[in-house]
């Protein structure tokens, strides 16, 4: 494989493997249940039709990662600040009471249940995220420091109660909104 279609495929591979990284801390929850209901396969069903999800959301962000480059800075510091801007929202907030809210799905025996949990699991997390993940496609998805961080918010935003992980959300947008802003002021030669 060369060219556009062996560097998206190189791409997706990292992906996959940069996701179940990310995203695993905060799915372990949902597959424990599954496993101490002794329903070994359909946990690894539910963790599968999960990081589908992701893999999905990976092939649809590889062209805006090959037309959003690191040279035009000011786009990613722009990135940044919408991305943070989004935290703030009603829509953030509904997309991750039901991330948290299908985490909590009642555990099946069944695989197309179960297949689907993860599944819809996985949607639920991939919009609830899409900031954030839109952050780190910004500043490069090579950047170990960004991965770990937004993993983190991600996690504690998902695990947290309630109430505790709409604040975790507001001030990982607040953060967020502080490095647009520096980011853009730093592009301009401002900072």
């Amino acid at each position: 494989m060369s060219g556009w279609l062996g560097a998206a495929a190189s791409f997706l591979g990292m992906w996959v493997v940069m996701m179940v990284a990310m995203m695993l801390p905060s799915l372990v929850p949902t597959l424990r249940r599954y496993h101490q209901a002794g329903l070994g396969w359909l946990t690894a069903l539910v963790g599968v039709g999960y990081f589908v999800v992701w893999t999905l959301f990976g092939m649809a962000a590889y062209p805006l990662v090959v037309a959003l480059p690191r040279t035009v800075p000011i786009a990613v510091g722009v990135v940044v600040l919408l991305a943070g801007f989004l935290q703030f929202t009603a829509w953030k907030a509904r997309h991750l009471a039901c991330c948290r809210e299908a985490g909590r799905g009642q555990v099946s025996a069944d695989a197309g249940t179960a297949w689907r949990h993860g599944l819809r699991l996985g949607l639920h997390c991939a919009k609830c995220n899409v900031g954030l993940m839109a952050i780190l496609l910004g500043l490069g998805i090579m950047d170990v420091r960004a991965m770990a961080v937004v993993a983190a918010a991600i996690t504690v935003e998902r695990l947290a109660p309630a109430p505790a992980s709409n604040r975790v959300a507001r001030a990982t947008g607040a953060v967020a909104l502080g490095a647009g802003l520096f980011l853009i002021a730093r592009a301009a030669g401002l900072g």
